[in-house]
């Protein structure tokens, strides 16, 4: 299954798996490629709504996460 945005990387691996920072990467990804507030904010929404493996599986879902 191909993400929702397969044109933004956010690169993941090798970095600290802390929940913030894998919001930031993705909020700053999304932000530099032009997504609308509305759909960073809906992404942030949807990856906070749960535990952190699902912040993970939703940044994988919405970004093509290396």
């Amino acid at each position: 299954m191909s993400p929702k945005y397969p044109n933004i990387t956010v690169q993941l691996s090798g970095r600290d798996s802390n929940a913030f920072m894998i919001l930031g990467l993705c909020q700053r990804a999304a932000t530099d490629a032009g997504l609308p507030k509305e759909e960073v904010d809906a992404f942030y929404k949807e990856a906070t709504r749960a535990d952190h493996e699902h912040l993970v599986q939703s940044a994988m879902r919405w970004f093509n996460c290396e």
